[in-house]
């Protein structure tokens, strides 16, 4: 997710809501790390909340995204004089310490507001919870995608009457797919970036189709099936080098720029990147990752795939009480009620009342891909995990060797293993 450094340098607060004078007592401070096409809608929707509630003293700031942003926000919840509501990746949530860094959501507010476990999927609440306690209320998933060229797939005979991507499933007709496409482009069939996280997303989504485990319970132990692994990275090799198919060394830069100008008729990549295409005016439309593995799909057909989650979490404050932490949950409920709009931008709404409505439902094709949520495959929870962690990026090193041909699959898991042992070795910092 580089994406995200295209950010503003430092902290940088936003919209008219800082500049105005306060007006009442009540304050509300919000962190969050949005700045590629999404900032620009979150923009919006906190000039939006601000203009709502003209009786709050409500400052909302954007800082560089990945380890920049949470080691500003684990100092400041160490300290005890962190923001009132900050977002927080939910793979992130074990690496925060929750009771420690994170203050939980008082019960009593989130049944006032019905921000209650039925309308979310179980498997992501689920995960907001330790200990009994709510620790985060989930925005989104934002999950890995396949994009396609409508045009490029219509001439390839891949697409029904109704301009729709027929389904695709097991490695060999996929990899026949790619190689028509890629004659027919005259560059790839499938782009995909090969660097920073996104070996580790494509590699945790096949792995997890093949139901790989990784970490024991509490990731004290690698458990990793060693056959599975390679049966993954086997997969990740043939489309860059024994198919080529694929590039084995591309930035996600140049895998946007290809697919955009149609030098490609598939993209991997996580679903952020709407906008962009219906900006240069792609003709584009998206479809879940698909079952690389023959019967590892859901019952709905709907393969598993890697994904992480925005949440809403407070971190901890010396003072916090819950009279003065109901602005944080009128926010976030705000939010919440605003889910179609934040959808517009790719991700995939939490709030479920928001993926049976009509609005988000005419979404096209942002509601194509929701079921994959269902089916999302969070970082196994451990201090060193999640999204832009120390774990993401040695898989993305080592696995990225893979594509790039320049280790074998054995060679690339063995430094994996070797990097994740290294890690379990060392202490927690919370």
């Amino acid at each position: 997710m580089k994406r995200r450094q295209v950010l503003i340098g430092a902290a940088s607060v936003l919209g008219a809501a800082a500049c105005g004078a306060p007006s009442g007592t009540e304050r509300l401070r919000y962190w969050n790390l949005f700045g590629g096409g999404d900032g620009v809608r979150m923009v919006e929707l906190i000039d939006a909340f601000a203009a709502s509630r003209p009786d709050l003293d409500f400052q909302a700031s954007t800082l560089t995204w990945g380890p920049p942003y949470y080691t500003k926000l684990s100092m400041a919840s160490a300290g005890g004089r962190a923001p009132d509501v900050a977002i927080l990746h939910l793979a992130r949530l074990p690496s925060f310490a929750p009771g420690r860094l994170l203050d939980p959501f008082p019960r009593q507010l989130l049944t006032e507001l019905g921000i209650t476990p039925e309308n979310f999927l179980p498997e992501i609440w689920d995960r907001c919870v330790v200990d009994g306690e709510v620790y985060a209320i989930p925005l989104d998933t934002h999950p890995f995608v396949m994009y396609y060229n409508t045009d490029l797939c219509r001439q390839l005979g891949l697409t029904d009457a109704n301009g729709t991507l027929v389904p695709l499933r097991g490695a060999d007709d996929l990899v026949a797919a790619w190689s028509e496409a890629k004659k027919l482009t005259g560059g790839y069939g499938l782009v995909l970036d090969n660097f920073g996280v996104s070996p580790w997303r494509l590699w945790w989504t096949l792995y997890r189709q093949l139901d790989g485990d990784l970490l024991n319970a509490d990731a004290t132990a690698l458990v990793i099936d060693d056959a599975k692994a390679l049966q993954a990275l086997d997969f990740m090799r043939r489309l860059s080098v024994t198919d080529a198919v694929a590039p084995g060394q591309m930035l996600l830069s140049g895998a946007v720029a290809l697919f955009g100008s149609g030098k490609a008729a598939f993209l991997f990549n996580g679903e952020w990147e709407v906008t962009t295409f219906q900006t240069q005016k792609t003709p584009f439309s998206m479809t879940p990752f698909p079952e690389v593995f023959p019967g590892t799909a859901s019952a709905a057909g709907i393969a598993r795939t890697q994904a992480d989650c925005h949440t809403f979490v407070l971190p901890h404050q010396r003072d916090r009480t819950v009279a003065g932490t109901r602005p944080a949950l009128d926010y976030v409920r705000f939010m919440l009620e605003r889910s179609v709009d934040w959808a517009a931008g790719g991700h995939v709404p939490a709030w479920l009342p928001a993926t049976r409505s009509p609005d988000y439902l005419a979404l096209d094709p942002q509601s194509r891909y929701r079921d994959a949520a269902a089916t999302a495959q969070l970082d196994p929870p451990a201090w060193f995990s999640g999204s832009a962690s120390n774990m993401e990026n040695l898989a993305g090193t080592a696995f990225g060797a893979v594509q790039a041909g320049t280790l074998t699959p054995e060679a690339g898991l063995a430094r994996f293993k070797a990097d994740m042992q290294r890690l379990i070795d060392t202490p927690a910092p919370v």
